[in-house]
């Protein structure tokens, strides 16, 4: 058995908190962002090195206060 790369989604609430801390604190770069209409949920890429998130405003992803531990 092999794994390949996982990519964690970490719920986002704000989407210009979200990226002022994931792209100007932190460092990383935007790669691609979805959303089908004005109002509806963002979904994005953002990365730095190797490391790859996905972000979400869904109702559905991730959950609030789950943790995500990198070794």
């Amino acid at each position: 058995m092999s794994f390949g790369k996982t990519t964690p989604i970490l719920r986002i609430f704000d989407e210009a908190k979200a990226l002022e801390f994931y792209l100007d604190f932190l460092g990383f770069t935007l790669d691609w962002q979805q959303r089908f209409e004005e109002n509806f949920p963002l979904y994005l890429q953002v990365s730095r090195d190797a490391c790859v998130l996905h972000l979400s405003e869904h109702h559905g992803d991730s959950s609030p206060g789950a943790e995500k531990l990198a070794a």
